[in-house]
């Protein structure tokens, strides 16, 4: 058996990331995880391209998937923290960096690793 590639391992865990706060937000439905499948290919194309990327690549994975919902759903995930005011989405920081997070704009705050949404909205922690 082959090891998994540094490549393959950051892919892994941009998928298990987002698939998780999917789950979170209860919109994890097969044509929702059909998004996140789409974007791991693309970003393997870009990965190989360039390789010092792939510390971006949950983060990366998570706006894709952030950018289709909202085409063809609408905002995901909404804000659990600003009570009062027009419902509104999180945004991923940094747009292209390591240790992604989800961030309220609005409040200026920290919400959530990606990947650890279920915390923030009332839920466990994945296990």
């Amino acid at each position: 058996m082959d090891p998994i590639s540094p490549l393959e391992q950051s892919l892994h865990a941009a998928r298990a990331l987002v698939l998780a706060d999917l789950v979170a937000g209860r919109v994890a439905e097969a044509d929702v995880v059909s998004l996140v499948e789409e974007s791991v290919t693309q970003r393997r194309w870009w990965v190989e391209q360039w390789p010092e990327g792939a510390q971006y690549v949950a983060g990366l994975v998570a706006q894709d998937v952030q950018d289709a919902l909202l085409e063809r759903y609408g905002r995901w995930p909404l804000c659990p923290v600003c009570g009062t005011g027009d419902p509104h989405a999180l945004a991923v920081e940094p747009e292209l960096g390591p240790d992604p997070h989800w961030v309220c704009s609005e409040a200026g705050v920290k919400v959530a690793a990606v990947g650890s949404l279920g915390e923030a909205l009332g839920g466990a922690a994945p296990s």
